[in-house]
């Protein structure tokens, strides 16, 4: 196979847009619609929307450091998105095991940091708990981003490898 794949995954990328497009649609609407820190109920005793803010990475990792970490946490995602699409131009555009994660996983990662740039936060809105048990609150670009991870997993790492691989 050439270095290049001629029929490559590179048309995946438009669900990374539509990842960011929803992700950033859905921000805005909380950012106007809903009050900061305060529950409304969505589905009693499951799910709340409840708008917070994250200026860390997952389960605000490195939130209280003072700023840096905005740049780092933007600067890795923009790398990381640029290997995975690197990564998408070697890929056969049939290959949706491998386009679909790297799809979501860039999308998620655009959608927050443009969140990071904007705001100098993540906008948080999706609260799920049982009981006493409560997940962070995340978004739809976080939603994507373990959506894609969980595909790597499953697809790539998980997977039974074809003879000839």
């Amino acid at each position: 196979m050439s270095r290049f794949v001629t029929r490559n995954a590179l048309p995946w990328l438009v669900l990374s847009l539509v990842v960011i497009v929803l992700d950033q649609a859905s921000k805005r609407w909380v950012l106007a619609a809903l009050p900061e820190y305060t529950d409304v109920v969505v589905i009693p005793g499951f799910w709340n929307w409840f708008r917070t803010y994250n200026t860390g990475a997952a389960f605000s990792f490195l939130a209280n450091s003072g700023g840096w970490q905005i740049w780092l946490f933007s600067a890795l995602a923009v790398v990381i998105s640029g290997v995975l699409i690197h990564m998408l131009a070697r890929t056969p555009r049939h290959d949706w095991r491998t386009a679909l994660p790297f799809a979501l996983i860039i999308g998620g990662a655009i959608g927050n940091v443009i969140d990071r740039i904007q705001h100098g936060h993540v906008i948080d809105f999706i609260k799920w708990y049982i009981g006493s048990h409560t997940w962070p609150a995340f978004n739809i670009a976080d939603a994507a981003i373990v959506g894609g991870a969980i595909g790597v997993i499953l697809f790539q790492v998980l997977a039974p490898k074809k003879q000839g691989e």
